[in-house]
């Protein structure tokens, strides 16, 4: 057994909601949280687009969203949803056609706001589109894009406004006897998201998409997006995440699971635990670690790794990881498994080694899980 597990006082409450399909991955109820992006590509350009995908679905992407702005876009997602590994969603705005477009080319999901197409007829088009189509669908609140009646009405964007435009939407769909569906209420503001979402939770059992819109670039949106995805997901609300960083979709991916890790809410890959390191390190913690996050990238079983400078913190740490390293004196230094002293180990040749060890970890980690799905 991996010691990356949740210990019981790490335990969050999680809100209870419906559970629906985006094609054939869970989202809410007792699922596990989904982690999405979307491409940046041009949607007409297929074989890019395609790319994109897959590289996400490589990285761990549950589900990926694709622009569809108009028809071309629309005969593109057929040829893309074929070569897809995963659930596509069809980001659709105001156009009721391209919503019928995308359920009929084989999308999982719409990312539509039926109160934004036009009249009752054809929002009860694309229902009949979705449901013909087993595809589910998206409500998508922000607040860069509330209505103007609302904006009238508040004076501006704030979450009041945010999820009154919600329920709005909500009803619509309901009263279509409609209930496959998810929610978001997206700001850039993480105090104004956070409020939206917590105001919403207690008005509907629809999953939720948690996001901070527009967070910014790699470094920044990434802190944006911990503090205000963490602080929803520790207080037991999201069903499914999309980190938007204006950055590679890979990039984004990558930063959802870490945010999961960090609540211990899903584990994907290796989580490595290590120092910023000191005049007391016995070997380059900092270089030591970017050689280890490339090595180990294609490591897919969850478990943990701790590369420690030295013994102040080095053995405890080790202690709780699956494989450990802890800096010690004349060039060597010690090496943990299943959190037990091993065996010690030339700093010159730890690197090599350390991945030789993670690897052989993690495949009878993988030949224990498919024992016991076998049994």
């Amino acid at each position: 057994m991996s010691l990356n597990h949740v210990r019981p006082w790490r335990n969050i409450y999680r809100r209870k909601s419906r559970q629906i399909m985006v094609g054939n991955v869970p989202v809410g109820g007792d699922a596990p949280i989904t982690v999405q992006t979307m491409t940046n590509t041009v949607t007409t350009d297929i074989k890019g687009t395609i790319a994109q995908v897959q590289a996400a679905a490589e990285v761990g992407a549950d589900i990926v969203r694709i622009s569809v702005p108009d028809q071309d876009s629309s005969k593109a997602l057929k040829e893309i949803v074929k070569e897809s590994p995963v659930p596509i969603v069809a980001d659709i705005h105001f156009h009721y056609r391209r919503g019928i477009e995308a359920a009929e080319a084989g999308a999982s999901c719409l990312r539509i706001n039926p109160g934004n197409i036009g009249s009752p007829e054809r929002v009860r088009e694309v229902i009949q589109a979705a449901r013909d189509n087993n595809c589910s669908m998206r409500i998508g609140v922000n607040a860069g894009s509330l209505e103007k009646h609302l904006l009238e009405k508040y004076g501006e964007p704030c979450p009041d406004a945010m999820v009154e435009s919600g329920l709005d939407h909500i009803k619509i769909l309901e009263d279509n006897d409609f209930l496959n569906f998810k929610i978001s209420m997206k700001a850039s503001d993480v105090f104004m998201t956070a409020a939206a979402y917590q105001q919403l939770a207690e008005q509907t059992e629809a999953p939720l998409h948690l996001g901070i819109t527009e967070a910014g670039g790699l470094m920044s949106g990434t802190i944006k997006s911990a503090i205000g995805l963490g602080n929803l997901l520790w207080m037991g609300l999201g069903d499914t995440i999309r980190v938007s960083l204006s950055a590679d979709p890979v990039e984004e991916v990558k930063v959802g699971y870490d945010i999961l890790k960090s609540l211990g809410l899903r584990h994907r890959g290796v989580n490595i635990i290590s120092c910023p390191s000191c005049a007391r390190q016995g070997f380059d913690v900092i270089k030591t670690v970017e050689a280890l996050e490339k090595r180990l990238e294609h490591i897919k079983t969850p478990m943990s790794l701790s590369i420690i400078g030295c013994v102040v913190n080095g053995p405890g740490e080790a202690l709780m990881t699956d494989v450990g390293f802890t800096g010690g004196g004349n060039g060597r230094g010690m090496v943990y498994l299943a959190g037990a002293k091993s065996h010690a180990m030339d700093n010159d040749k730890m690197i090599d080694h350390i991945v030789e060890q993670v690897e052989k970890k993690a495949a009878e980690l993988d030949a224990a899980a498919e024992l016991e799905a076998a049994e």
